[in-house]
């Protein structure tokens, strides 16, 4: 395997917590409502499948009901309001980016977060050093688990697909990776699905904790 020149990051739920906000404000969207709450449990493990999943979630509906998009559009300007209030790179990850930055290895993000609320994100959770490169999909031809995204981050950053790894807390981040046919580290310590588990998404190798990510990296510089 040749020796490694990139490292890119799923964003929610692998580089930065933000499920803290999320469960934030879809209470206070409930409370609003006069609705119950629901456990911040099942909250977090919906992030990453987007607002939509969120508002489905919370008021019990299926996909395409017509009280869905009215909803999110509510939820969306409350997370806008208060996007990184309580958000907050997942622990060992700023010692990850640090020790990246003394081998010098450039790092991107490869996230479904829209561009607006990534570049929001980020730009009240300054990461040091800086990302060589965010991807949202609406700056990509296809979304993941396409692998359009991992493709254009190498590009940029000057290596090839087997020269970088890929680090994410969904399935379709694994197989996004694959697709790719670059090596993938699934983040147990994620946004995981009710009723899944990282260990079945073939990923080359699972961490518990962003604290493990660093041994596995340094194998291949």
């Amino acid at each position: 395997m040749p020796n490694l020149k990139a490292v890119l990051f799923d964003l929610d739920g692998t580089l930065i917590d933000t499920a803290p906000d999320f469960i934030r404000v879809v209470h206070q969207l409930l409370r609003e409502d006069n609705r119950p709450l629901i456990a911040e449990e099942r909250i977090r493990a919906t992030v990453s499948a987007g607002s939509r999943a969120l508002i489905q979630l919370a008021y019990d509906l299926e996909p395409g009901h017509a009280d869905v998009e009215p909803l999110r559009e509510r939820l969306l300007t409350l997370y806008e309001q208060g996007i990184a209030i309580d958000s907050k790179p997942f622990a060992g990850i700023n010692e990850l980016l640090k020790k990246l930055g003394e081998h010098r290895i450039p790092w991107g993000i490869s996230t479904n977060k829209p561009e607006y609320y990534t570049r929001l994100l980020m730009e009240q959770l300054p990461l040091d050093p800086m990302p060589a490169i965010v991807l949202s999909p609406d700056q990509v031809p296809n979304a993941k688990p396409a692998p359009d995204s991992l493709f254009i981050a190498c590009d940029h950053i000057g290596c090839q697909v087997e020269e970088a790894i890929y680090i994410g807390d969904h399935e379709r981040d694994i197989q996004c990776g694959q697709r790719a046919s670059m090596p993938t580290i699934a983040a147990a310590y994620g946004y995981i699905p009710e009723g899944e588990s990282a260990h079945d998404w073939n990923a080359d190798h699972v961490v518990d904790h962003a604290e493990e990510i660093w041994p596995l990296i340094e194998e291949r510089l």
